[in-house]
């Protein structure tokens, strides 16, 4: 197996959202994104000496118009793709204000665990998901 030490690390948080009834928040990439319209829990890129938390504030205002609330790290994943690798931290967050809509996002939906399996996500948000859903990977 190759070595990904010498890939550069991409941070990214997503933002694990769920409503009174129990569903998550998940948001489908636009057309134009890379790995177009596949979806994943919302969130986007950690800017350079950025918190994690407040990428999130940003990026979900941004894409959703809604303002969160970070309450704790869930889960961090790491990704090797073929020209980097993704750091991906998972951040369980509860909205504050604002319903979302699609600014800069092509869909989203609210979801039922038992339904998580029947969208497509990009590796590293499926790695997260899996995770959710109890399909950790043994050693």
């Amino acid at each position: 197996m190759e070595s990904t030490d010498a890939l550069p690390v991409v941070p990214v948080v997503a933002a694990e959202i769920l409503d009174e009834q129990g569903r998550y928040l998940i948001a489908q990439r636009n057309a134009h994104a890379v790995m177009p319209l596949l979806w994943e829990f919302p969130g986007g890129r950690v800017r350079q000496g950025e918190r994690e938390q407040d990428a999130l504030v940003r990026c979900l205002k941004a894409t959703l118009g809604i303002t969160v609330e970070c309450v704790d790290r869930k889960m961090t994943v790491s990704k090797p793709y073929q020209a980097y690798q993704v750091q991906l931290a998972v951040w369980s967050c509860h909205i504050v204000q604002g319903e979302p809509q699609c600014l800069y996002v092509h869909d989203f939906r609210w979801v039922r665990t038992e339904e998580l399996s029947t969208y497509s996500f990009p590796p590293a948000d499926q790695q997260s998901v899996d995770e959710l859903l109890g399909f950790t990977a043994q050693s």
